[in-house]
């Protein structure tokens, strides 16, 4: 995992496939421990590894993810909907649950807001494991090699719900909460 500032260059046209997959790094890196003041986790079980399996079905286990399922984000898996799904994760959302993704090959980058409202990109790669906590604002993206294959862990039943960013969302519960929480410091 790499982490950095987003260099917040804008768009090069409506479509993200000419703009968003380019590493956007601004040259001001960020240590990983910049994630946990926004309640970001971050773990590290290299596919490969044997004992990775255990590790991911531990953690599971410890925060009540009772489903899974894999998804492959690629223009051969999604087809003719790839640059609409593109620009939908794109898309700076919330959800009123927490993103678990664990990276089993390809690569990509998920932004996130940090406490000033800037974008902090986190450049994924396989065996990372990325938790975002419910209310955060972030978006998702492949790089150029528009290839990645990821586990999604789930505490109910699998769901995919964003929320865009509004003033609606700014009065959404789970938002609140997750201030709250920032302001007050997380705790894993």
């Amino acid at each position: 995992m790499k982490l950095y500032y987003h260099d917040d260059k804008p768009r090069l046209t409506l479509k993200c496939q000419d703009d968003c997959r380019l590493p956007h790094d601004s040259g001001k890196e960020l240590p990983n421990n910049y994630l946990s003041p926004l309640g970001v986790l971050y773990y590290t079980f290299p596919p490969s590894s044997p004992s990775s399996a255990a590790e991911v079905e531990s953690l599971a286990k410890t925060r009540n993810y009772a489903n899974r399922d894999q998804i492959t984000v690629s223009p051969e898996a999604l087809g003719a909907v790839y640059e609409e799904k593109i620009k939908a994760f794109y898309d700076e959302h919330m959800h009123e649950d927490e993103e678990i993704r664990y990276i089993l090959k390809g690569t990509g980058y998920f932004d996130v807001r940090d406490k000033d409202d800037k974008w902090v990109r986190i450049s994924a790669e396989p065996g990372d494991l990325l938790i975002l906590p419910a209310g955060i604002y972030h978006r998702f993206t492949v790089d150029e090699e528009n290839y990645i294959h990821a586990m999604r862990l789930f505490q109910t039943q699998p769901k995919w719900a964003s929320l865009n960013r509004s003033e609606e969302t700014e009065s959404n519960q789970f938002r609140k909460d997750y201030l709250q929480a920032r302001a007050q410091g997380f705790s894993a």
